[in-house]
């Protein structure tokens, strides 16, 4: 992964999905042959000049001021995961080598805490950078996959979601649920992007999926904090779960899934049934036997 072409082909991605329309300003060119504003166009907007921003949708030039990034973000009208991101990819390299990931590891509380929530049906893990699956309760390997009884290297959400067969009968709406992964994932490659880990699966998923291989290539960024996720699991049926995702404090590159279904409702009951499942079923590893991840 390279920021200059990582730089390029976000801006550039952004100016093609804004029309002149949205962006206020009088068509004077109803002949475009390509979507969205022209180069000339944005510059103007974000009060810079055409040839600077070329340079700089080109990746000839990563050493913008922050000012120049916020007015280009505000003239692309970018969200704020987008914004982030801009500034992810803007930012100048360092001209000493990235130091080697360390390896992440998950706090005994947190796993007495996902415990807890098996007490509750509620399915529940953590993920790390590149969505790497920390930790898993009995709950959440369930209804998902058992992730403890992967080979380390493999403990991985995105991983799972194109290259598992199960997954996409197991996700009612496969594709957008793939898509936000790829968001997601990308957003991390902005952060990280001389992470060699994340490189490598990237480039495993590019090869091996075509549908992942689209959608990187279409530069969306996403910060999931909550939302609802429908299943279609061989053993319970229909489940409908409402996720929060809460980043830790003490560990800001963790981040813990939590699912609950309403109060009464068939999911709830469904996830009742897969708890009591679960718990009769052939001991599986604990939470505690995931290995430490890089």
């Amino acid at each position: 992964m390279d920021k200059n072409v990582d730089l390029k082909d976000f801006l550039r991605t952004r100016r093609a999905r804004l029309t002149p329309a949205a962006a206020g300003i009088t068509d004077d060119f109803p002949d475009r042959r390509v979507p969205g504003l022209r180069r000339e166009e944005l510059a103007a907007l974000a009060g810079v000049s055409v040839d600077y921003y070329v340079r700089l949708e080109q990746g000839r030039n990563l050493n913008p001021s922050a000012t120049v990034i916020d007015a280009i973000a505000r003239a692309l009208q970018l969200d704020d995961t987008e914004r982030a991101h801009l500034f992810d990819l803007a930012q100048p390299r360092r001209a000493r080598r990235a130091p080697a990931p360390r390896a992440q590891r998950v706090r005994p509380t947190m796993y007495q805490l996902l415990e807890t929530l098996d007490d509750a049906a509620s399915p529940a893990f953590i993920l790390g950078r590149r969505m790497d699956v920390l930790a898993a309760n009995r709950m959440a390997r369930a209804l998902i996959c058992d992730f403890n009884a992967l080979p380390a290297g493999q403990r991985n959400k995105a991983r799972f979601m194109f290259l598992d067969p199960t997954a996409r009968a197991l996700y009612a709406q496969w594709e957008k649920v793939a898509a936000e992964t790829v968001a997601v994932l990308r957003l991390d490659a902005g952060r990280h992007p001389g992470d060699p880990h994340l490189a490598a699966l990237v480039g495993e998923l590019s090869v091996k999926s075509e549908e992942f291989r689209q959608w990187w290539s279409d530069h969306q960024v996403l910060t999931r904090t909550s939302g609802a996720k429908h299943y279609r699991h061989p053993i319970v049926g229909d489940v409908t779960i409402d996720f929060q995702a809460l980043q830790l404090p003490e560990d800001p590159e963790q981040t813990l899934f939590v699912y609950t279904a309403k109060t009464g409702s068939p999911s709830q009951q469904a996830l009742r049934l897969l708890a009591s499942w679960s718990a009769t079923a052939p001991a599986e590893r604990t939470a505690e036997a995931t290995t430490d991840r890089e």
